[in-house]
C-alpha cells in the first residue's frame, strides 16, 4: 500500500481508504457487526490506515461498528467521520449549526469510543446556516482537541473558495479536506474542484470510484444484473452511461485488467487525489479490491479513457452522487410568487 500526504496537513494516508457506509447496515449492507469488524481488521492489516464513516450511516450503527473494531488499534488509524445529514425527524438534529455540531460530535465520539476524531467533515452544505457559524464551531472543536482537522464533502468549487475566504477573514480553521465523488464516469471535479483543492492545499478523499457499482463489471448494456442497487438508482439505465461502460469494459479486457481494478487505479492516478474510498460489503470484495493497489495505468490507457469520457465531464444523467444546488432542487428558490411574476 502506498501513502500520500493529506494536502498540507502533514497527515500520511493510504492511497486506498476504507469507507464503512455499508458496514452495520441492513438491506444493501452488512448488518453483522463481527463480520464487519473482521473486514476492518483485514483492511488495516493490509496497510490501509484511513477509515471513513458518518453519523448518518445506519443512524450511527456504522460508527458503533468502527468503534468496536478499533479497540486497541485506535492510535494506528486516521479516523474520519461526518455530520450534517438528518439523524431523526427533529429539524434541529441535522445541518451545520453550532447547536447541532456540538451535540453531533459528542454522539460520534461516544459511538466511536474515542476522545478525538482525526478528520471531522460536513457531510453536505447546509444552505440555512452561514458558513462562518459552521467554521466557528468546528474551530472550537479543533482548539479543544476533540477534532484534529476539518473538512467537507461534495462541495462545489465556488463554495470551497467562499469557505476558505471566510476562514481567512475571521481567523478560523479552514476546511483542510474535501470528499467528492470521482470515477471514470464522473470526472466533473477535474474541471474546478480538484484544481481549487490543490490551490488551497486541501487533501482530497474521493468516494464512489465504482460509480455506485456501474464499474464493477456486473452492469452491462444487454445483460441482467444481480446488483440490487441497480433497481434503486435511475442512472443505471441511462443509455450514455451504459454505452461508456461497454467501451471501458473492452479497454479493460484489452489491458488485461478486471474493470474494478482499472476503476480504482484511475481514481488514484490524479495528482490532486490523496486517497480513494473503497466500500466492501464482504471479505471477498475487500480481497479483490486490495489487489488493485498494485495496478498502475499506463499513459496509453489513460489517454484511451480520456477519449471515452473527456476530462472534466460527467457521463449522461446524474448518478445521484453529484452536488445539486438548492436552487435546482427547490422550485420556490427560482420562481417568484405567482402574484408578483408579471413584468407590469
Amino acid at each position: 500500500m502506498k501513502y500520500r500526504t493529506l494536502g498540507r496537513t502533514g497527515i500520511r494516508v493510504s492511497s486506498f481508504a476504507l469507507g464503512t457506509m455499508v458496514l452495520g447496515a441492513e438491506g444493501l449492507g452488512n448488518p453483522d457487526h463481527d463480520d464487519s469488524a473482521r473486514i476492518i481488521h483485514k483492511a488495516l492489516d493490509s496497510g490501509i490506515n484511513l477509515v471513513d464513516t458518518a453519523d448518518a450511516y445506519s443512524l450511527g450503527d456504522s460508527e458503533v461498528v468502527v468503534g468496536k473494531a478499533l479497540k486497541g488499534r485506535r492510535d494506528d488509524v486516521v479516523l474520519a467521520t461526518k455530520f450534517g445529514l438528518p439523524m431523526s425527524d427533529d429539524q434541529n438534529q441535522r445541518g451545520a449549526s453550532r447547536r447541532w455540531i456540538m451535540t453531533a460530535v459528542e454522539n460520534s465520539l461516544r459511538r466511536l469510543q474515542t476522545d478525538h476524531i482525526d478528520i471531522y467533515q460536513m457531510h453536505r452544505l447546509d444552505p440555512d446556516t452561514d458558513i462562518d457559524e459552521t467554521l466557528s464551531a468546528l474551530t472550537d472543536l479543533v482548539r479543544s482537541g476533540k477534532v484534529r482537522t476539518i473538512g467537507a464533502s461534495t462541495v462545489p468549487a465556488s463554495q470551497i473558495v467562499e469557505a476558505q475566504w471566510a476562514a481567512q477573514r475571521r481567523g478560523l480553521e479552514p476546511f483542510r479536506t474535501e470528499q467528492p465523488p470521482y470515477s471514470i464516469l464522473n470526472r466533473g471535479i477535474e474541471a474546478e474542484v480538484l484544481p481549487v483543492a490543490e490551490r488551497y492545499g486541501m487533501g482530497v478523499l474521493t468516494w464512489s470510484p465504482m460509480a455506485k457499482g456501474m464499474l464493477t463489471g456486473r452492469i452491462r448494456r444487454d445483460g441482467a444484473t444481480d446488483l440490487r442497487r441497480a433497481a434503486v438508482f435511475s442512472s443505471f439505465s441511462d443509455t450514455a452511461r451504459l454505452d461508456a461502460v461497454e467501451k471501458i469494459a473492452a479497454l479493460a479486457d484489452e489491458a488485461g485488467l478486471p474493470m474494478p481494478h482499472m476503476a480504482m487505479a484511475f481514481a488514484t492516478s490524479h495528482p490532486g487525489v490523496s486517497s480513494a474510498l473503497i466500500g466492501p460489503r464482504t471479505m471477498e470484495q475487500l480481497d479483490d479490491l486490495l489487489v488493485a493497489a498494485d495496478v498502475t495505468l499506463t499513459d496509453d490507457v489513460l489517454d484511451r479513457l480520456d477519449e471515452i469520457v473527456p476530462p472534466g465531464t460527467d457521463v449522461g444523467a446524474p448518478d445521484q452522487a453529484s452536488y445539486v444546488p438548492p436552487a435546482l432542487q427547490q422550485a420556490t428558490l427560482r420562481r417568484l410568487p405567482a402574484d408578483t411574476r408579471a413584468a407590469a
